[in-house]
């Protein structure tokens, strides 16, 4: 019997308007980039130190591909219509059972200005809007985008092995 091991996310994405009432939920996997396999394997088995931090950000519309990165995906670009100066920090829990999360810390956006989210990503650059650092996933919402204007939007993100 063979087993393999990899590392993705199930995302759970909610909007709650001003009044904090819940308006949509949407929950997707992600798809893993090659930049992300890479380092994953290179932190594990090679001589690669593994990233200080982890962030979440808002993807628009547009299609995601394994060979994204922060410096090029053509694909789509990232919404930055939100209050926090950084992306998100993505604080997960200890593994067990080859999982975890960070539903004791998720990451919330406070939308203020019109805005259409397509999706969510992670890299290991907090800068908002920036080009750099290290694109390990990217995903869609499963029922398509959203257009807002106000609100929050709260990501928990589920890390799953396999």
């Amino acid at each position: 019997m063979a087993e393999s091991a990899g590392l993705r996310f199930r995302y759970v994405v909610e909007h709650r308007d001003l009044d904090g009432r819940l308006t949509w939920r949407d929950e997707f996997e992600n798809l893993v980039t090659t930049a992300g396999k890479n380092l994953l394997g290179n932190v594990m088995f090679g001589a690669t130190s593994k990233s200080a931090a982890w962030y979440l950000g808002l993807k628009g519309t547009g299609t995601a591909a394994v060979g994204d990165a922060m410096a090029s995906h053509a694909g789509w670009s990232e919404v930055t219509g939100y209050s926090e100066s950084a992306r998100q920090t993505l604080t997960l829990a200890s593994f067990s059972s080859g999982t975890a999360n960070n539903s004791g810390s998720p990451a919330v956006f406070t939308i203020n200005a019109s805005v259409t989210v397509a999706g969510v990503f992670l890299v290991d650059n907090s800068t908002k809007g920036g080009a750099t650092g290290t694109l390990y996933s990217v995903g869609d919402f499963a029922g398509g985008s959203v257009s807002l204007s106000s609100g929050t939007i709260t990501v928990n993100a589920f890390a799953l092995s396999f």
